[in-house]
């Protein structure tokens, strides 16, 4: 791999040498083993070790279909799905890869002993399969996670609700937590070049995630003025809802886990915050089996103390089974709230009379479109968002990572190297970065 990382670091090589370079029949990546899928039976969740399951090895490279790209990836992040998918919880991915197996003849590809993670890349298109007409080798990309067929009419008028709707890397097999990822070509996106190849493929997931979530028309519709809580809202996925609620005039109302964490969605701009840890809540009895509604009062009243006596607009819901009661109490009346993810459960409960009885909605978000991923990164691009990256490991330290984000002592985003030797690589527009690089640091929490 190293011809390819020259040819990428030299930023001399046209379109035509990337098409020239020879693609090495194996390369470097991050997997689960399908014969291991039973390793962690009778353990607790929180005792499961994504360093266990999760392993760097060579694996083959696979054929190039029509409409898809091979990519030389630079680097990669850490997201929940990976933790999920290393601790075989709530389903082992393989039966996601061999149902996709069945459809067709090229879907095979994808059911194999091993399944290699990872739903975010940055890096240079290598090749392109047939009828690819937008991308070309040396196109320096990033790749946001939705893999459609778009066969059946379900998907045209909102391709997240395709019959064949799958996240890359998660329910389909070559993904980004390698050295070469395979993706169909209408996930791939421009890289925002004031960026290195760390901090670029960071967002990819969890910023197209909470644009849908928040600010599509599909997800919350957050208007100025809005009051929107948001549950870990310094986190991978939190950091972006809390950067759309102050770019779009609306107000967040920032729950964090400690206060390092308060100071950073404080430096992001967030006035109204709100420290779990001196809270204190307890929404559920220590069996976990009944929850206490006084302590959904307890948190209705300190976010009136924050507004001035207003209640929340929109919900931005991920933890789920921990938090869903508190939050479908405290929406004001007509309000939203809008949910994805479940980190702490997902089988969810909550007082029914307070939705129906107050006109409240649930709403169901799950990624984003490619139209919504495409504004996503081109705010990211204008440097109207930011990354909130907060630690970058290598390739080799992928379990290590996934531990730390299963245990939630992370920050913002973790990055993951792949072929770039190092982090601070990568940045082609240096006018830029200058321009936002205090407000890059400020949102990593430097």
């Amino acid at each position: 791999m190293q011809h390819i990382l020259d040819a990428i670091v030299s930023g001399e090589a046209s379109s035509e040498d990337f098409a020239n370079l020879e693609i090495p029949d194996h390369f470097r990546a991050a997997t689960v083993h399908k014969d291991e899928v039973d390793m962690f039976e009778g353990i607790p969740s929180k005792e499961k070790d994504p360093r266990k399951s999760l392993h760097v090895e060579d694996v083959a490279l696979p054929e190039l279909g029509p409409g898809e790209a091979l990519v030389a990836v630079m680097a990669s992040a850490i997201n929940y799905n990976t933790v999920w998918t290393s601790i075989f919880e709530p389903v082992s991915t393989f039966g996601f890869l061999e149902r996709y197996g069945r459809e067709s003849e090229l879907a095979k590809r994808h059911d194999l002993p091993y399944h290699i993670v990872g739903s975010d890349l940055s890096g240079v298109v290598l090749k392109v399969g047939a009828g690819v007409t937008k991308w070309k080798p040396g196109d320096r990309v990033v790749a946001h996670c939705l893999s459609v067929e778009l066969e059946s009419p379900d998907g045209h008028n909102d391709t997240m609700l395709d019959t064949s709707q799958r996240i890359w890397g998660f329910e389909t097999n070559f993904g980004g937590l390698a050295e070469v990822a395979m993706v169909k070509a209408n996930q791939l996106m421009p890289k925002p070049e004031h960026l290195t190849w760390e901090e670029a493929a960071s967002p990819g997931l969890v910023n197209c995630t909470a644009y849908r979530q928040l600010v599509s028309k599909n997800g919350g519709a957050m208007k100025q003025g809005d009051n929107v809580l948001i549950w870990g809202a310094s986190g991978g996925l939190g950091g972006f809802a809390t950067q759309y609620a102050l770019n779009g005039g609306a107000t967040p109302i920032c729950v964090v886990s400690n206060e390092e964490k308060a100071k950073i969605v404080r430096s992001m701009g967030a006035e109204l915050v709100i420290n779990r840890s001196e809270e204190n809540w307890k929404f559920w009895n220590e069996e976990g089996t009944q929850q206490n509604p006084k302590e959904w009062q307890r948190l209705g009243k300190r976010i009136r103390e924050l507004t001035g006596g207003e209640d929340i607009d929109i919900v931005f819901e991920h933890p789920g089974r921990e938090t869903f009661g508190a939050s479908v109490y405290v929406t004001r009346k007509g309000g939203t709230i809008t949910t994805c993810a479940s980190t702490t459960g997902y089988m969810h409960e909550y007082d029914n009379r307070y939705l129906w009885m107050n006109l409240k909605r649930i709403i169901s978000s799950h990624f984003a479109n490619y139209r919504e991923s495409w504004e996503a990164n081109r705010l990211i691009a204008k440097g109207k968002i930011h990354p909130t990256l907060s630690r970058t490991y290598t390739l080799d330290e992928v379990g290590q990572a996934s531990l730390d984000v299963h245990h939630n002592l992370h920050q913002g985003k973790v990055g993951v190297l792949a072929l770039a030797p190092q982090e601070g690589l990568g940045v082609l527009d240096e006018e830029m970065r200058n321009q936002h690089v205090d407000a890059i640091n400020r949102f990593r929490g430097i």
